[in-house]
């Protein structure tokens, strides 16, 4: 299966730190040809952080994509029934947002689009970037993997020694987790050494 002609919505939590290595993944997709939704938090758009702020962050995807961003509740909600996506992605995902998730709150654009993509039997990919993936969101990190239709970009420790609860993904492999994920299946494996790859 190749991404030409998919309609892919990717959304956006806020792991500032982590948006340098997601982009070029975004552009990845744009150049296999799938039409690339973006979807912002509303700490995305709003925050500034030393890694940029957040107007420039959103004119950079929507720069990169061709298209707006999605960044209310109700401009997300379509996503399921008028404007149907083969596939929407989170990443990066944070532990904030993955809780949430799991316990299917739903107070951002990101998560109501994945869960109109959820309610059309299409897959969610989520990368994660999260300090608390080895403590207290452990339980909905794991709720997530189980659950039906969820697919994970591999993840793994990005510093044991000094954030030992710190989980991220392995953005490169973005791209090969959607081809995966709409086939129904979840690339493995899913736990990698993330720390040497840094």
């Amino acid at each position: 299966m190749n991404l030409q002609g998919k309609k892919i919505g990717f959304g956006l939590t806020g792991s500032h730190c982590t948006y340098d290595a997601v982009f070029p993944e975004i552009e990845k997709l744009v150049n296999a040809g799938a039409e690339v939704l973006p979807v912002v938090t509303f700490t995305v758009k709003n925050t500034e952080t030393r890694f940029g702020k957040g107007e420039d962050w959103v004119q950079r995807i929507e720069e990169l994509t061709g298209n707006k961003v999605i960044d209310s509740i109700v401009k997300a909600e379509p996503l399921g029934p008028k404007i149907p996506l083969d596939c929407m992605v989170i990443a990066p995902l944070t532990g904030n947002s993955m809780s949430k998730f799991a316990n299917a709150m739903t107070d951002s654009p990101v998560l109501m689009a994945a869960k109109a993509t959820l309610r059309n039997l299409k897959p969610v990919v989520l990368g994660i970037s999260t300090n608390d993936a080895l403590g207290l969101n452990g339980m909905n990190l794991m709720k997530l993997m189980a659950t039906k239709n969820i697919y994970m970009i591999p993840f793994g420790q990005d510093d044991p020694v000094k954030k030992p609860n710190s989980m991220v993904a392995r953005m490169g492999l973005l791209s090969e987790t959607i081809v995966a994920a709409m086939e129904g299946k979840q690339i493995q494996p899913v736990l990698v050494e993330r720390y040497k790859d840094n």
